[in-house]
């Protein structure tokens, strides 16, 4: 009989450095970025199908989700889910974006390389890995810009090819 010690071996290199991870979720926020672009100002704020929330919510729901959780990832210290309201433009959207891009951007070099890897309890109520957190916060990302892509094309508009991240 084989024996496999594949199970038994210490993983000596990340499956993805913090670099990439990164520019991973970076690059899905320049995306949604472009999605938020794509909508005409009163649009962003009124249309929804069935029942769904108009765009302009979902892309708050990312900034209150975002803002306080870099900072809950990099100090352990998770604020509640911010309650701000939702600015009344569309370039008021993208500048709060912009914000917590540039947060984002700043804080990401202070996550030590083993706080990834370390169990918390997200905004109080998530417990996951580090990395399973930042997981969740790119897969809502794509859920909601999913939901934006069929307002968009409901709209009679184009959205950015997905694949676009630049």
């Amino acid at each position: 009989m084989e024996n496999n010690n594949a199970h038994n071996t210490t993983l000596t290199a990340p499956v993805i450095h913090s670099e990439n991870f990164l520019e991973h979720w970076q690059g899905h926020r320049r995306l949604t970025r472009k999605v938020i672009e794509a909508f005409p100002e009163k649009e962003l704020y009124s249309f929804s199908i069935g029942g769904m929330r108009p765009f302009s919510e979902l892309a708050m729901e990312l900034i209150k989700i975002a803002r306080p959780g870099i900072e809950g990832v990099v100090s352990g210290k998770w604020e509640n889910l911010d309650d701000m309201p939702t600015p009344k433009t569309k370039k008021e959207i993208l500048e709060l974006w912009d914000q917590v891009t540039e947060q984002i951007d700043t804080l990401w070099p202070q996550i030590a390389p083993a706080r990834f890897q370390e169990k918390d309890l997200a905004f109080g109520m998530y417990e996951n890995n580090i990395y399973g957190t930042l997981l969740y916060f790119t897969d809502n990302e794509i859920h909601h810009r999913g939901q934006g892509y069929v307002y968009l094309r409901a709209l009679g508009i184009t959205p950015p090819p997905f694949w676009e991240r630049e």
